[in-house]
């Protein structure tokens, strides 16, 4: 095919339908392209027991919230893999979008023939007066070179990969990486009973609940999730910062203690450094890494307790955390042999790749530069992208407010005509 539209949305996740909902409310024609099927990354990237960490509560698509339109009736729950993939599916149903499936993006170019832009696919090409890139940053799985390195007999699978204990081979497992994902996999495992070896990196931590209350219950009424980053003491360094880890799990969700976890039979290291065959090196940080993400969750607290005293709430106190244990000291190395370690997870994120979006508009990184999502490129646009304006840009909670935004500047730009297809 070869198709004109005056809007190509690439991305048919949550941050895509959102901008396409926002363009049909404006009666700006468009279409979406999604390479696989809609919420496919929440479908064949999450394991088995995954749910969501912020509250149903705040996942409030425009014109589609989980309390009022989409009718759940647990706002205060934590929606499991299944619900969430069901939540954005009646989403892009519910308002008939324009999405089409199994279509690869292979590049975006600028048109030389115009000021628009060519996009090319697995399936012809297309032509768009403006482009909005919508998929994220989750592009490709992180495994550090030294995985080589590791005995064959060891199996070895990245975070995305994981469904549940099941699917690993008999034997105790090695996670690498104390993140969201890390530590949600730790758990789950180690609550199947397997041993667990976690090593443990610099991701910060927050507690469930405060005072009374959920711990986003409060920072949503002070203000946080609405502190755009260009206002933020970190400023944009905010956008690669690694996510506090906790959980949604069971009744209300729980604070994820690694303390706690290790009292129960899980055991510790800090960063792993590096892998000689069966023997691993450890960075000699595993205490000062429990220790700062102890005072990350202290600060969450801090900050809650000023709220409390500032505005003259009645809410109940709390002890100060006492850690309930604290390394010995650090380990250095381990030798895999002496272990009945069969298997090691790498929870260490993903990497990012738009290379095939060919317009000078990224750093020296790779990363692309825009103010809000708009570019300096005319008509390019990103949505979707953690910390694109606020802590929820990346999430059901803010994305819409960007989509809303960046519709707003397409709007601007360009007239709305019905498509021309050749």
């Amino acid at each position: 095919m070869d198709a004109h539209y005056p809007v190509i949305i690439v991305g048919g996740g949550q941050a895509g339908l959102s901008t396409s909902y926002c363009l049909t409310q404006r009666g700006i024609e468009h279409v979406v392209l999604e390479k696989n099927r809609t919420a496919e990354a929440w479908r064949s990237q999450r394991w088995d027991t995954f749910c969501l960490v912020t509250p149903n509560w705040q996942c409030r698509l425009p014109g589609f919230s989980y309390v009022d339109e989409y009718g759940g009736d647990d706002p205060h729950g934590f929606m499991p893999r299944e619900e969430i993939v069901e939540y954005v599916e009646a989403y892009a149903e519910s308002f008939d979008l324009p999405v089409e499936t199994g279509v690869t993006v292979e590049a975006v170019t600028q048109d030389e023939t115009s000021d628009g832009y060519v996009v090319d696919t697995d399936t012809g090409t297309y032509r768009a007066d403006q482009v909005v890139i919508a998929v994220g940053t989750y592009h490709e799985p992180n495994v550090p070179p030294m995985a080589a390195d590791l005995p064959d007999d060891i199996h070895q699978l990245h975070s995305s990969e994981y469904q549940n204990p099941e699917s690993l081979p008999e034997g105790e497992i090695m996670v690498v990486g104390s993140g969201q994902s890390g530590t949600q996999i730790a758990e789950d495992l180690h609550w199947d009973g397997r041993q667990v070896h976690l090593c443990v990196g610099e991701a910060p931590r927050a507690p469930r609940r405060y005072r009374g209350r959920d711990v986003v219950a409060w920072l949503d009424d002070m203000g946080h999730y609405d502190r755009p980053i260009y206002d933020h003491p970190e400023g944009e360094d905010m956008r690669h910062k690694t996510n506090h880890y906790l959980s949604g799990r069971g009744d209300g969700g729980h604070t994820i203690d690694l303390r706690e976890l290790y009292l129960e039979g899980m055991e510790l290291y800090g960063r792993l450094e590096d892998a000689d065959g069966t023997d691993l090196t450890f960075r000699p940080n595993l205490t000062e890494n429990l220790e700062a993400a102890d005072a990350s969750a202290a600060d969450i607290k801090r900050r809650i307790d000023e709220y409390i005293a500032e505005h003259d709430i009645d809410a109940p106190t709390e002890q100060p955390y006492q850690p309930s244990w604290t390394p010995d000291e650090d380990p250095t190395g381990l030798d895999l042999g002496s272990t009945d370690i069969s298997t090691v997870l790498w929870a260490t994120g993903y990497g990012y790749d738009f290379s095939w979006v060919d317009v000078p508009v990224f750093d020296d990184t790779g990363y692309p530069e825009y103010y809000r999502g708009v570019t300096d490129a005319d008509g390019l646009y990103f949505v979707g992208l953690a910390w694109l304006y606020t802590w929820g840009s990346g999430r059901f909670a803010g994305v819409g407010r960007d989509a809303e935004y960046l519709a707003e500047q397409i709007e601007e730009q360009q007239a709305v005509v019905e498509p021309v297809k050749a």
